[in-house]
């Protein structure tokens, strides 16, 4: 059986895709380029979908560095609406729901099982909204964080 360290990318993107399907706010998880995933009327939304950014191999510590999307379709309301805070659409019921699913990921990684199963967290994630991306008009956060591992493979 190979170490945590050669396994570690099965690792560290296997344990945030179980704890995005854990959340209540997520229906399906994906991986890779966003580009390469089906957002047509196929996916289960809302989605959460993980990119890896890069690695950076250190002596002792693997730190993977991630951006997260967790995402909504924005539905519409085709009647008169007088109320210029909201809208006529869920944008503010996603944005709400998926920060909470982004905050839950990171607790998870800050205090939670996560933490207790060796995935640190290295730094203060940041939370960027989007709204209106993508070819089915979806809305929701890119959270970028990085995680480290121990590291123990042997030069030898």
């Amino acid at each position: 059986m190979a170490d945590k360290a050669q396994r570690g990318f099965y690792l560290v993107t296997e344990a945030i895709r179980d704890e995005l399907i854990l959340n209540q706010g997520i229906k399906t998880a994906t991986f890779g380029d966003i580009s390469d995933i089906d957002l047509q009327k196929q996916t289960m939304f809302p989605l959460g979908h993980v990119i890896i950014n890069n690695v950076t191999n250190l002596e002792k510590v693997l730190q993977f560095s991630f951006t997260v999307l967790t995402m909504e379709q924005i539905d519409s309301v085709n009647e008169y609406v007088d109320d210029l805070w909201t809208g006529n659409s869920n944008m503010q019921d996603i944005l709400n729901t998926q920060l909470a699913v982004s905050n839950g990921l990171i607790a998870k990684l800050k205090r939670g099982q996560l933490y207790a199963d060796g995935y640190e967290l290295v730094g203060n994630p940041t939370c960027e909204p989007f709204f209106d991306r993508f070819e089915n008009i979806l809305a929701g956060w890119a959270t970028t964080f990085t995680i480290q591992i121990f590291n123990d493979t042997s030069a030898c």
